[in-house]
């Protein structure tokens, strides 16, 4: 907690407009959106990309509608982790639109992939359950909302590329036990809700297995026939 709070307190300290005091030096800081983000570089890289945790997620290239949503729920307490919860309480929607966007448009590569420690049979169900899914037990096929190279779609359906397999089982674990919502209706509480502790891991496998695709950028809004409705991404 303290590491987090230390985090907050950097990021707060870029966001918040400074003003020297009498008789110090006026020259300012740049206030720019690239110096205020900086406060989210220790966590997810310089330009989102990453970094070594687990836990903490690319942002980098993913639809500008997806992130300015998560924003808000770590800012209405929808999605829980203090640090997080803590530094965005206050901030206005004008400068998460801004955050989001910023992080949008960045697009360093993916990171290098590591061999995978999943057996063939862990990869074969994740790879079955991400391309086909499984209509008897009303899963629908990942690649149906967040794109045939799981690069996402705009405006709010995010990529699942250069994540690793730890962040994945952990988020939709969390959608599954509903400790992260979504605008109802909740399309992802209801997908993860079919699945079996067995279907997260080989799902979190196999996605973390996938080399970068040639074209890492979204698929355009309404270019793939959402298989249930999803509060988060309106028709």
């Amino acid at each position: 907690m303290a590491g987090g709070l230390r985090i907050a307190a950097l990021f707060i300290a870029l966001i918040i407009p400074w003003a020297p005091a009498r008789g110090e030096d006026n020259t300012q800081p740049p206030d720019t959106i690239e110096a205020r983000v900086q406060g989210c570089a220790p966590c997810h890289g310089d330009h989102g990309q990453g970094t070594n945790n687990d836990y903490f997620p690319r942002l980098a290239g993913k639809p500008a509608g997806y992130l300015f949503n998560q924003l808000v729920a770590f800012r209405n307490g929808r999605r829980h982790y203090p640090p997080m919860n803590y530094l965005l309480e206050y901030l206005p929607d004008g400068f998460l639109h801004a955050v989001a966007d910023y992080f949008a448009a960045q697009h360093p590569p993916l990171p290098a992939q590591e061999p995978s420690t999943a057996s063939k049979a862990v990869l074969a169900l994740g790879q079955s359950l991400v391309t086909n899914g499984d209509p008897a037990r009303e899963i629908p096929a990942c690649a149906n909302c967040h794109g045939p190279n799981f690069t996402g779609q705009e405006p709010a359906i995010p990529g699942l590329l250069g994540l690793r397999p730890n962040y994945i089982t952990a988020q939709l674990g969390a959608w599954r036990y509903g400790n992260r919502t979504a605008a109802a209706p909740d399309c992802m509480q209801i997908v993860a809700g079919h699945l079996t502790e067995a279907d997260l891991a080989a799902v979190a496998a196999y996605l973390s297995s996938l080399p970068a695709p040639a074209d890492p950028a979204p698929a355009a809004h309404g270019s793939l026939a959402m298989p249930l409705a999803c509060g988060s991404e309106p028709n």
